[in-house]
């Protein structure tokens, strides 16, 4: 079945029109989102096979295995569909197997966006997300830094995740 606009509806993402139906790329790398995965050729694979069945939206983080899932999709897909967006997310760290430790810092937050450019092979991030909150950093702050890379030219649009109304 090849995914369309008709089968799943769109939504618009700044000046994107992407299918409801997206990748999302945390399972692509290995055990407990951690290193590179078992089948280094299987992961390519189903990331091209997404993209020829109609996906044009895959969500990665810098923190899933970490690096290892932003590495395969550049691997897999760049140059870039003109139609794929890629949204990345950044704010935690990752001190081994199953472990997410939150780091919302200006400073981590820069130096996670620069480093998922680099990675994904991009000038401009399409979707940059917040993670999730860090308790430790004022939310403002942290959102304040996206604004910031976001006003630089490195993020097109802001995002949050894991967070509620309140």
């Amino acid at each position: 079945m090849t995914i369309t606009d008709g089968s799943v509806g769109t939504i618009e993402i700044g000046d994107h029109r992407v299918r409801r139906f997206g990748f999302g790329a945390m399972r692509i790398t290995g055990r407990g989102i951690w290193g590179p995965p078992a089948d280094h050729d299987g992961s390519i694979a189903v990331l091209r096979r997404a993209v020829e069945l109609g996906v044009n939206l895959i969500d990665t983080a810098d923190s899933y295995g970490p690096d290892v899932s932003e590495e395969l999709i550049a691997e897999a897909l760049h140059p870039y569909p003109d139609d794929l967006l890629i949204a990345t997310k950044g704010g935690l760290t990752r001190t081994g197997p199953g472990q997410w430790p939150p780091d919302g810092s200006p400073q981590h937050l820069r130096e996670a966006c620069e480093g998922s450019l680099r990675r994904l092979r991009l000038d401009t991030i399409e979707l940059y997300q917040q993670h999730r909150p860090d308790p430790e950093v004022p939310y403002e702050e942290s959102i304040g830094a996206l604004k910031e890379l976001q006003d630089e030219g490195k993020i097109r649009n802001i995002g949050v995740s894991n967070v509620s109304l309140d």
